[in-house]
């Protein structure tokens, strides 16, 4: 689908503003607040360990309160996306909280030659940013690229389990697997609580299996190091089925271990 970046980048560029405004994420807290991390670094917070000093790139940042977070932890933070609206968001939330990070514009699969051949000890991706790009292999092709030698690369993503689903159901009804033409949707809601009506509707997205994802990684030099799976994912997946829990995660009311929600991947450049 050669127009999947244009509907794509239209879709994220109307979310931003509505995004940045919704009490999901959280972001006059976050700015306010300068020991506060996002919800999904917070999450995973021990599992980055000592990241001070560690110059990082954050791949699709989008409005970029994660990558605050993560400079908060001591990184020197790139953020990257391929919406402007939600680069200027991001730029916007970093001014405020006196945060010194520098956003780049473009998509993944072209992040080497708007990074000027950049390298980095840190390449992270925050959830809910894989689906949105066609081809596993090309994207740790890429990640391969960015990192120096011995430098990690930090997940934490939508298990592709939970992509199966449609969101009132246990039944899985979308491919597992990496499919090429992917699924295109036409849809006015997001993820967050907003009153705001999405106009550009139409989005493609892709589902990659787990086996896929790690097996791309092994095949451009990166090494496994761990990889954690969850029963729980940062926002309501399966309305009516999830229940919110101390930490905010959501995991399934009902006999939560049925379902691998989420995950938390790493791995080194070799």
């Amino acid at each position: 689908m050669t127009d999947y970046l244009a509907l794509n980048r239209a879709n994220w560029d109307d979310r931003a503003a509505a995004h940045a405004a919704s009490p999901d994420y959280a972001v006059s807290e976050i700015v306010d607040d300068t020991t506060r991390l996002s919800d999904v670094v917070a999450f995973d917070k021990e599992r980055l360990g000592d990241i001070r000093g560690l110059e990082a790139l954050h791949l699709q940042c989008h409005i970029g309160t994660d990558t605050l977070s993560l400079h908060r932890l001591g990184a020197r933070v790139t953020g990257l996306d391929f919406s402007p609206a939600s680069l200027a968001e991001a730029r916007t939330i970093a001014d405020r909280a006196g945060a010194a990070i520098d956003y780049v514009e473009s998509d993944v699969y072209s992040a080497p030659e708007a990074l000027g051949g950049r390298t980095f000890d840190l390449v992270y991706t925050g959830i809910g940013a894989l689906c949105w790009l066609p081809s596993a292999d090309r994207w740790a092709q890429v990640v391969a690229s960015l990192l120096r030698p011995g430098g990690r690369l930090f997940i934490r993503e939508g298990h592709p389990m939970l992509w199966t689903f449609e969101e009132d159901g246990l039944e899985p009804e979308y491919s597992y697997f990496e499919q090429p033409e992917g699924n295109r949707w036409t849809d006015g809601g997001t993820y967050v609580a907003t009153d705001h009506e999405i106009t550009a509707k139409t989005t493609v997205d892709w589902n990659h299996g787990l086996g896929e994802i790690v097996t791309a990684l092994l095949r451009h030099g990166l090494q496994l190091t761990g990889l954690v799976e969850h029963d729980s994912v940062p926002w309501c997946a399966l309305p009516g089925l999830m229940t919110v829990d101390e930490r905010g995660e959501w995991r399934l009311s009902d006999r939560p271990e049925r379902l691998a929600a989420s995950y938390t991947l790493q791995a080194v450049k070799t």
